[in-house]
C-alpha cells in the first residue's frame, strides 16, 4: 500500500507541475516582466492568477487538483507506514 501511495503522490506532483507551467505560460504571454517575476518572486504567480482569472482559471484548477492528489498520496504513505510500525 505504501508503494501505491507513493505513486499517487508522484502523479499528483506531476499534475501540479503541469498546472504551474500552464500558469507560467499565461504570465509570459502577458509580458516578459510578469513571467520573470512569477519565476523569481514568491507569490507573484498567485497574484497574477487572481488578476487574470479568466485566462488562468484552468491552470490554477489543474494545480489545485494535483495538490489534492498529492496530499491523498501522502496520507496513504503515512497510513501504510504507521500500520507497519504498529503491526
Amino acid at each position: 500500500m505504501e508503494a501505491v501511495g507513493a505513486i499517487v503522490a508522484i502523479v499528483g506532483y506531476i499534475i501540479c507541475f503541469v498546472g504551474s507551467i500552464m500558469l507560467l505560460i499565461h504570465a509570459f504571454r502577458k509580458s516578459v516582466g510578469w513571467g520573470l517575476a512569477s519565476l523569481f518572486i514568491p507569490f507573484v504567480l498567485l497574484v497574477f492568477t487572481f488578476m487574470n482569472w479568466d485566462d488562468c482559471k484552468k491552470g490554477f484548477l489543474v494545480s489545485m487538483a494535483g495538490i489534492v492528489i498529492l496530499v491523498v498520496g501522502g496520507i496513504m504513505v503515512g497510513d501504510a507506514a504507521a500500520n507497519a510500525v504498529t503491526g
